[in-house]
């Protein structure tokens, strides 16, 4: 069980204008889970450039839950099918050049038209070649 809750200001906003010019709400969003395990309350604070006329506080509700979705569903991927948090490379480019393999990797698969990476990625592992095909096939689409 999940509760939400979320308080709206926009009276911070002269204060804060100077670091985010662009600045049009403030809010703190409290979350309550309650699980087997016991309750955690958490606590995050947003800055917006919507108006309260164009965000109300359900909307930025809505939009911060969106927003962690997508994130969610994409550490996820690189995280549990790609095994990014168990890299050791944590210096100089090769994290940024790994990061950027496993996104062509991504990419690549969902242009398959699947959305099951994990599978595909094994599949791709048991036969090279076809990984390379669809290498190729992206290659020469894009010249």
């Amino acid at each position: 069980m999940e509760h939400r809750s979320i308080r709206v200001s926009s009276e911070m906003n002269a204060y804060l204008h100077t670091t985010w010019p662009h600045i049009r709400q403030v809010a703190q969003v409290t979350r309550v889970v309650t699980s087997k395990k016991g309750t955690t309350t958490e606590v995050v604070y947003l800055i917006t450039n919507l108006s309260p006329a164009h965000a109300s506080p359900l909307r930025l509700l809505t939009i911060v839950r969106g927003h962690w979705s997508i994130e969610n569903g994409s550490h996820y991927v690189r995280d549990v099918t790609f095994g990014e948090d168990r890299s050791r490379l944590r210096s100089g480019v090769a994290p940024q050049v790994l990061a950027t393999l496993r996104n062509l990797a991504i990419t690549l698969i969902h242009r398959t038209g699947t959305t099951h990476i994990a599978e595909t990625r094994r599949t791709f592992s048991h036969d090279p070649a076809l990984a390379l095909d669809l290498l190729f096939r992206f290659w020469f689409s894009q010249q």
